[in-house]
């Protein structure tokens, strides 16, 4: 009786959601024969899900995605993604269908969720910390390696076959998830008879292979120059490059920020979530100001989200991260070939540096969560130097 109850709440929050969806497609203005496709798939997954008898926390994951595919060779599969993707900005499902899924032991999931609750790490984060224990544990069942006899050597020697090929700060960012998850099996589990995160030590980076990237005055002043475009597309470029040379704001940032989120009577701007988690609100130059009300008034679609910056193209929804490293890095490539969107930010850090900001007001400016971080930006300020050593009138 109670699997009967169970199933008729999944059929019943399955019909309710894919109402809800088909109904935000349609006021989106996604075209009318997709709309039709969907729904024909999003019907057929409803009778499957209650055909296997699936519970609410089974329907969206990638295992049930894959047998309906394999049930239903002219589905549309990216219907049910859509799904799960809706539902889950709806906050209705903690997390959308994966597209890789990683089997691990309990003791993995029980960190992952412990990280959820008592640290709200996001689920994005969570997603890059499951990809290192994913290759953490399979080393480890290689190896025949238990966690609960685990030493240091161990570690060393995953790290020396994993790391090499990622960039240094990956190698850093890496080795401080799986530092995290070792303090977690000492202090929260006990497994561990000595704690080996303050062991996980990584080799020290006495030099850079390559010098902070940034475009200097010259070269930022062309760039702006040539982005005078009054297409869509133009407007919110340009609004998206003051943002990143003005506030260092990065690509992830730019693309959460909300409407409600700009007071333009203060000139303001507030980050409910940077990088380390903290609110921040920022000062917002006139020029800024006038980049983003020109994108609002001329070049943003009429669009039931709440982001500032969103697709020109049905659903209108909000951008990718990566998109907004592709719109600037175009721009920026004009100028200097190598450039990626994120010389700007590395420009704003350098521009700090060189009106007299401390390391630690950098720091602070760009949301770093260690100095470290912070130094890889800037390099050494050559006019600042002359000036001391060589008593220049610059």
């Amino acid at each position: 009786m109670a699997i009967k109850k169970q199933i008729e709440a999944t059929r019943t929050f399955l019909e309710q959601a894919v109402s809800d969806y088909l109904q935000w497609m349609v006021d989106s203005r996604y075209n009318n024969q997709t709309c039709a496709n969907y729904g024909k798939t999003l019907r057929q997954f409803i009778t499957f899900a209650g055909r296997k008898r699936y519970a609410a926390n089974k329907v969206f994951t990638l295992d049930t995605l894959n047998r309906f595919i394999k049930s239903h060779e002219r589905c549309h599969a990216h219907a049910i993604r859509g799904l799960s993707r809706y539902l889950y900005t709806q906050k209705r499902i903690p997390e959308p269908i994966p597209r890789v899924e990683y089997y691990l032991p309990e003791v993995y999931d029980e960190y992952l969720e412990y990280r959820k609750k008592v640290h709200h790490t996001p689920y994005r984060k969570r997603k890059q910390i499951k990809r290192v224990l994913a290759a953490f544990h399979d080393y480890l069942k290689k190896h025949k390696q238990s966690l609960r006899t685990l030493k240091i050597d161990h570690i060393d020697a995953f790290h020396a076959k994993f790391n090499p090929g990622f960039a240094l700060g990956t190698q850093r960012l890496y080795r401080y998830h799986l530092r995290r998850f070792m303090s977690y099996l000492y202090h929260q589990k006990g497994w561990l008879k000595k704690d080996l995160a303050p062991l996980m030590k990584g080799p020290p980076v006495y030099t850079r292979a390559k010098p902070p990237k940034f475009l200097r005055k010259d070269q930022i002043a062309a760039v702006f120059d040539d982005l005078t475009g009054l297409t869509a597309n133009d407007l919110r470029t340009y609004a998206m490059a003051h943002l990143a040379y003005f506030l260092g704001l990065r690509p992830q940032e730019i693309v959460q920020i909300k409407i409600d989120d700009i007071s333009f009577k203060a000139a303001e701007l507030t980050l409910e979530d940077r990088k380390n988690n903290i609110p921040t609100k920022l000062p917002l130059p006139e020029r800024v100001v006038k980049a983003i009300a020109a994108y609002i008034i001329g070049g943003r679609p009429e669009s039931k989200s709440p982001m500032l910056f969103v697709g020109h193209f049905a659903p209108y929804g909000p951008l990718l991260p990566t998109r907004v490293s592709t719109a600037l890095g175009t721009c920026l490539k004009k100028v200097n070939r190598k450039a990626t969107g994120y010389w700007l930010r590395h420009t704003y850090a350098q521009n700090l540096l060189e009106a007299g900001a401390s390391y630690y007001d950098i720091k602070e400016m760009l949301g770093h969560d260690h100095i470290e971080s912070t130094k890889q930006y800037l390099s050494v300020h050559i006019e600042m130097m002359r000036k001391v050593l060589f008593d220049e009138t610059l």
